[in-house]
């Protein structure tokens, strides 16, 4: 979570962070917390302690829809689903150029 975190596009870190039932980890909410970053994450069927969030959090975690929309798009662009590129840095230009192919085309409708 941390590379995730430096790797950022942008400056400040975010106020809140959104992820599945795979975050649901108590170690990882308190490194967050103390970033000062809030974990949104649904509760795991098996969890054993008690549930630090209530349904009204959750609400946001529920549009999640548009970031898996976002990845379909970008999986159309043949080289962002397998890297052929051997430097990271051309396969990370790839990625952003379909980035900005997708917004555009969103534009130009």
């Amino acid at each position: 979570m941390e590379k995730v975190l430096d790797e950022r596009f942008i400056e400040p870190l975010p106020e809140k962070l959104i992820g599945d039932k795979a975050y649901d980890s108590d170690p990882l909410d308190e490194a967050l917390k103390q970033q000062g970053i809030e974990l949104i994450a649904p509760h795991r069927a098996n969890r054993v302690k008690q549930k630090t969030q209530d349904g009204r959090k959750l609400r946001r975690y529920k549009r999640r829809w548009k970031i898996e929309r976002f990845f379909a798009w970008l999986f159309n662009y043949r080289r962002c689903v397998t890297r052929y590129e051997y430097k990271a840095e051309n396969f990370k230009a790839f990625i952003l150029l379909a980035c900005m192919m997708i917004l555009l085309r969103t534009f130009m409708r």
